[in-house]
């Protein structure tokens, strides 16, 4: 089937807001638009380096919920597999045919459990985050009532207060159970950091990564005392994937937000001061609005709302319109400071949201630009898959 006919009997504006052949402005809006050539350049990017640090990456598909862009990242991007954060999304992606699935959470619901310990019946490699003895028995008892069988990674709390176990006893104890557990296997160690990621200033982000470390080590060498040295070292995230990389200790990387980029992560800053997103990754996703009122002069209307992004992050940013600016947000509606005057109902505006996770979220399709043509046109596949 080709592209042509993957769409037939779709109508563009009622079905979809594209049509790969078209030109990019005939895009419906609003409508997240990906930059095909900025996005393989992230992915090729990111593979060299963990290629180059002799590290494996398992990229985050949380962040885009699309089988194509998780596809896109093992292929080009050299990811061994990906991590999901609920079971009802990684059943999307092992359907689709995704061969090695980390559910990088807990799951406790005794329905999900078992929902997660049929996963491998598509066929692939699945394994999951413990912080709790008594989830391994009910673990357990799931892959043997299905024949199957889930790798698990002890979850460390190396600073985020979140989830994860708080000290190498409690660590070693859950290994110890994995390992005697009947179709559990004993994978490594998770030890992500969410906390520091959007840590702006880099020596407070450092700090904050030394302390990890400091909770982290002790882990490590009281599983290797134990008989059980961790096979994986987990974690990582675009904030701060050159920290973990240069550690010593981790060997997996589970970085996400690289591939896309939003406002909040470009915010961030690398060693020598410069920005993220003008030092290591470029801004492949957009928001395309479409100016629909100018109703005094300075003051311009737009069709993104709230309904059409996630604000939590902060406000989104306009590109490529000297002076404009987003200044707030009803359900529909987008108010645009323009100062110049310059604004007209009809123009296009691409906004870079401030968290690109929940945005994508909010949206059935990401329409693939090359230049100024449509190129391809992809599902969000897992969008709402929350449960």
């Amino acid at each position: 089937m080709g592209m042509a006919d993957e769409f037939d009997g779709l109508e563009v504006g009622f079905d979809i807001p594209a049509r790969p052949g078209m030109a990019a402005g005939e895009i419906q809006t609003p409508c997240l638009v990906l930059d095909l050539d900025a996005l393989e350049r992230n992915l090729v990017r990111m593979r060299d380096f963990v290629t180059a640090k002799g590290m494996r990456l398992r990229a985050h598909a949380k962040m885009h919920r699309s089988v194509d862009v998780a596809r896109l990242q093992i292929g080009m991007g050299g990811a061994v597999g990906i991590c999901c954060q609920k079971v009802a999304e990684a059943e999307v992606f092992a359907r689709a045919g995704i061969a090695d699935i980390l559910l990088s959470n807990q799951v406790r619901d005794p329905a999900k459990i078992d929902r997660l310990a049929r996963l491998p019946l598509f066929g692939g490699e699945v394994s999951v985050c413990v912080d709790d003895l008594a989830n391994v028995a009910e673990l357990e008892a799931a892959v043997r009532r299905h024949g199957t069988r889930l790798g698990v990674l002890v979850e460390i709390d190396v600073g985020a207060a979140r989830c994860g176990v708080a000290t190498p006893e409690a660590a070693v104890d859950i290994a110890r159970a994995v390992e005697a557990a009947e179709g559990l296997r004993f994978d490594g160690v998770q030890a992500y950091q969410g906390a520091l990621q959007h840590v702006e200033d880099h020596a407070a982000r450092a700090a904050k990564f030394e302390a990890a470390l400091a909770i982290l080590r002790p882990v490590i060498a009281a599983l290797g005392a134990a008989g059980l040295p961790p096979r994986l070292v987990s974690g990582g995230g675009t904030g701060s994937f050159r920290m973990e990389a240069e550690s010593g200790l981790y060997n997996e990387l589970q970085c996400g937000s690289y591939a896309f980029m939003d406002a909040d992560y470009g915010r961030i800053r690398t060693a020598n001061g410069a920005r993220l997103d003008e030092a290591e990754w470029e801004n492949a996703l957009f928001l395309l609005t479409q100016v629909m009122s100018q109703p005094v002069p300075g003051r311009a209307v737009c069709d993104a709302g709230l309904k059409s992004q996630s604000m939590e992050s902060g406000l989104p940013l306009v590109v490529g319109c000297e002076g404009v600016t987003y200044r707030g947000a009803s359900d529909e509606h987008g108010t645009l400071s323009d100062p110049q005057g310059r604004l007209k109902p009809g123009d296009r505006l691409r906004l870079i949201p401030g968290h690109c996770d929940p945005t994508v979220n909010l949206h059935d399709w990401l329409v693939g630009v090359r230049g100024e043509v449509v190129e391809s046109l992809w599902p969000v596949s897992a969008r709402g898959r929350s449960f």
